[in-house]
């Protein structure tokens, strides 16, 4: 059947002309020139027998093969901008099936309520806008720049240029296994995981990533690294060469509550109830952007008040009797911070400087190498060897749930373990 038409070129208001434009473009892929240059030749031509290229089957939504480079392209409006202009959303591939086949799923995607994956957004562009808009101002500066190493070392090179919306469960699995395989531990690579599934969260909540992929990846299993614990002939041992020394309270203190180190740093003598014998925990002393400040505890259960053992009570009274005169001694030249634990001059204790005193300490006492953060391992562990019940070890270290006291310290549950044998044992076999 012949086209009607003579090839004579009908002038078009320009508003028309843009309407038709985009539609024509739409269902055809053909350039603005060529249309509007066509002739009645070339009309005839695809209309006598050649394909007419926007031409789609019933159910398949808009789909039409680009003349640029012969790509099937699927699209289906997804609402209006603030303009009222139509916003659509669109689909390729190589052959009609294909971008059919992904029409479909786009379109299930948005009866189901999710929103349109934004297709350019790729895997590195989105942790850069995570990075810079949210973490930023959620965590410490040291944090946010562990969060940007992970990014930029690890999940950039190989998944950065990525679309999110192509990216898979198994580009996730190949990452962590290619991330194991060149040696890294796996508590490193279970952050590598843990930081792509935060930034994919966050894509989801802004409205352009459809799913979590990496949430539904497999987290590398390995075997945890029991920390090492003081035993109780090492803890009096250590006790016994601190007599005198100026942080004898601190490191007495730290053995017997498993405090953290920050924590520990971070008290002020307004957090000790001498006569009660009550220790307040409310915030900690960190090392931010090469400045010492205090911050709240990091979570609510780390925030809470604990009950010193006699001799600690008795040791921070004389504690505060020298730091009072230490303070008449260097007059003006004291600091007053306010700490219970200071430097010479009333500043308060540098971290690292304490990591340093501390390793000396123990190699002197022929301990070996520990480091500060081993005395509150050393305090659960003999806490529980003691008696003492998990919750109440829970409560006393600040952990935010038992489960995760029962994960790292269950292994040195022997009292409990034996008085349930016992027990059975007596019930069941009564002579």
């Amino acid at each position: 059947m012949a086209c009607k038409g003579s090839g004579v070129r009908i002038p078009l208001p320009p508003l028309i002309k843009r309407l038709v434009n985009h539609h024509f473009l739409e269902i055809s892929g053909l350039d603005v020139i060529s249309f509007w240059g066509i002739s009645a030749t070339t009309s005839a031509t695809h209309c006598q027998g050649g394909p007419v290229v926007g031409q789609r089957a019933n159910g398949e939504g808009s789909i039409y093969q680009r003349a640029a480079d012969k790509r099937w392209i699927g699209a289906v409006t997804v609402g209006f901008d603030a303009n009222g202009r139509t916003k659509r959303k669109s689909v390729s591939g190589k052959t009609r099936a294909e971008a059919s086949r992904k029409l479909r799923t786009l379109q299930q995607q948005l009866d189901e309520g999710l929103p349109a994956p934004d297709t350019q957004l790729s895997v590195g562009q989105l942790l850069d806008r995570w990075l810079q808009d949210v973490i930023r101002h959620q965590v410490t500066s040291s944090t946010a720049r562990n969060y940007q190493t992970i990014a930029n070392m690890h999940i950039k090179p190989i998944l950065g240029k990525k679309k999110v919306a192509s990216l898979t469960t198994s580009d996730v699995d190949r990452l962590l296994s290619r991330k194991i395989d060149e040696g890294l531990s796996v508590s490193t690579v279970r952050r590598i995981r843990a930081v792509l599934s935060q930034a994919l969260d966050q894509g989801i909540r802004w409205g352009g990533v459809v799913r979590n992929v990496a949430s539904l990846s497999r987290s590398p299993k390995g075997v945890r690294q029991e920390g090492r614990s003081l035993t109780p002939d090492q803890a009096r041992t250590l006790l016994n060469v601190l007599r005198g020394h100026r942080n004898e309270a601190l490191y007495a203190l730290m053995l017997s509550t498993g405090l953290r180190r920050g924590e520990a740093l971070g008290l002020q003598w307004r957090d000790f109830d001498a006569d009660t014998g009550i220790l307040t925990i409310k915030r900690a002393l960190v090392r931010e952007d090469g400045q010492l400040i205090t911050k709240d505890t990091k979570t609510l259960k780390s925030r809470r008040a604990i009950n010193l053992p006699s001799p600690i009570i008795t040791k921070l009274s004389a504690h505060r009797i020298e730091q009072k005169a230490q303070r008449l001694r260097l007059g003006k030249a004291w600091v007053n911070s306010g700490h219970i634990f200071t430097s010479s001059v009333g500043t308060p204790i540098d971290p690292r400087n304490l990591y340093r005193e501390f390793g000396n300490i123990c190699r002197e006492a022929d301990l070996g190498d520990w480091h500060p953060h081993e005395l509150r391992h050393s305090a659960a562990s003999l806490m529980l060897a003691q008696g003492v019940k998990l919750q109440v070890v829970s409560e006393v270290l600040g952990h935010s749930s038992i489960r995760m006291t029962a994960d790292v310290y269950g292994h040195v549950q022997a009292p409990d373990r034996q008085a349930a044998a016992d027990a059975m044992g007596a019930l069941l076999w009564r002579d």
